[in-house]
């Protein structure tokens, strides 16, 4: 090819090339894109690493001094944009350490003593996911009080609730939201859970096997929050299941955000009608003017495709590598970046979309009644008089279809006529067939009950506040 040309090598680690990559392979080999994201966490380790080898007398206490002094004026041109970055040195490391060799001379080429871009890569990915994981569980956080605050004053605002998207019992609007602040309680959990795992410093583990410097790698685990070194030099340079893990986490948490972003979809059709979502969260159409198009919710619907897409990507990236370091492993960053990218807009415009979000009670309890759904009540009032509850369930079924050949609800059906079918069957037991009294008869812990769900947000609101 007419551009694959011969480069000088490395300065940082040409010394037995005689001639550098072609720049189709520069190219090729190139992952500044993702790695200027990791800038921050790089400089971070480096300070921790630098300040170490002055502690250990590695460096003279001027050399730490000046290696910290240049990171931090670094870190500030990357900050302020004024950073001139090269894909010829391949990565942030060696941008960074050519920078500083720059500003402080011979004292950069120590920084790198008793390490390697090895373990300096996985520490600042860990950094990097740790950081994001942080933030993850603070939208989550959000996205529980945005349903918390939509549940306050519904505790008698009476749904449907469906199974096989079928009407099955009467629920309440506050049940039905507190429902989605333990699922996304469990989503937190799981990013958390995450974080706690890859909270082992690679940092000194250098190339694989270690280093014969008197490094001390508890100081720089410590300076950098981990709970400690990693135990294992040639796990801690190859490792990258912490990446699936945190993207695994936040593939189950797009699955739930899919899931609700559905029902949102499903409920504001005219059909429905049970909410309607802010108008800074829908859109119209070009051509149909009475259109109100729930595009947050159907972008929201679609964010598990990369997510997952990523978790998949990672996981073909990383099978089957041998121990320790390959550069299949650069290839990690690009779809944990992605996933957590993706996940992270997500959680806020949901929380956002949630809060915009105006629940309609009427057309709620319009369809609460509808397909018997007190039927279940009955068959339990039964079962209280000793009825054996599947004999009251054979029953109830033929009191259901009674009433739906005369097009009636239970509750409508004549005493008389509903004796016909079980003589246990009472005037107040018919009339108690409503959807406000069958929520109010569920007495069970974590229930639909106004005095239950209420536990339940009374529960929240504390958990929230802290």
């Amino acid at each position: 090819m007419a551009d694959d040309k011969k480069k000088t090598t490395s300065t940082m680690w040409g010394g037995r090339f005689a001639e550098g990559p072609a720049e189709a392979m520069e190219r090729f080999n190139a992952c500044l894109d993702e790695d200027k994201r990791l800038a921050m966490e790089d400089i971070d380790g480096s300070l921790a690493h630098a300040a170490m080898l002055g502690a250990q007398g590695i460096l003279t206490a001027e050399e730490a001094d000046a290696i910290a002094k240049g990171l931090e004026t670094i870190r500030q041109e990357i900050i302020d944009g004024s950073f001139t970055w090269s894909e010829a040195l391949e990565d942030v490391h060696m941008n960074v350490e050519s920078r500083l060799r720059e500003l402080i001379g011979d004292p950069a080429g120590k920084l790198h003593t008793g390490r390697s871009r090895n373990d300096q890569v996985a520490t600042d990915t860990k950094l990097y996911t740790r950081r994001r994981l942080d933030t993850l569980a603070e939208r989550l956080r959000d996205v529980q009080k945005a349903f918390l605050a939509q549940a306050e004053g519904h505790t008698e605002t009476v749904m449907p609730g469906f199974t096989h998207l079928q009407i099955a019992q009467p629920i309440s609007y506050a049940f039905y939201c507190m429902a989605y602040v333990e699922m996304f309680e469990r989503d937190r959990q799981r990013l958390l859970n995450a974080r706690t795992v890859l909270n082992e410093s690679p940092l000194g583990a250098a190339a694989l096997a270690g280093t014969p410097h008197p490094i001390d790698r508890q100081s720089t685990a410590k300076a950098l929050g981990f709970d400690g070194p990693a135990r294992n030099a040639l796990d801690a340079v190859s490792a990258r299941d912490f990446a699936l893990e945190a993207v695994s986490a936040a593939s189950i948490c797009a699955v739930h955000i899919s899931r609700y972003a559905e029902e949102v979809v499903v409920y504001a059709t005219p059909q429905f009608g049970y909410v309607t979502v802010g108008d800074t969260y829908s859109t119209g159409s070009s051509i149909m003017p009475q259109l109100r198009n729930l595009d947050a919710a159907e972008l929201l619907r679609a964010q598990v495709a990369p997510v997952s897409g990523a978790f998949t990507a990672l996981t073909l990236a990383t099978k089957g590598l041998p121990l320790a370091y390959s550069k299949d492993l650069q290839e990690v960053k690009k779809p944990l970046m992605e996933a957590l990218d993706a996940l992270d807009i997500a959680l806020d415009i949901l929380a956002r979309m949630i809060a915009s979000t105006v629940p309609n009670p009427e057309a709620m309890a319009r369809d609460a009644n509808k397909g018997f759904s007190t039927a279940t009540d009955l068959a339990d009032g039964l079962a209280k008089l000793g009825v054996p509850f599947r004999d009251a369930h054979h029953i109830v079924g033929a009191l259901v279809a009674l009433a739906e050949g005369k097009g009636c609800l239970l509750s409508e059906v004549s005493l008389a006529e509903a004796q016909k079918v079980s003589p246990h069957i009472t005037q107040e037991m018919l009339e108690g067939l409503t959807p406000l009294a069958s929520i109010r008869a569920k007495q069970s812990e974590g229930s639909t009950s106004p005095e239950a769900v209420e536990a339940q947000m009374a529960y929240w609101r504390g958990m929230l506040a802290t």
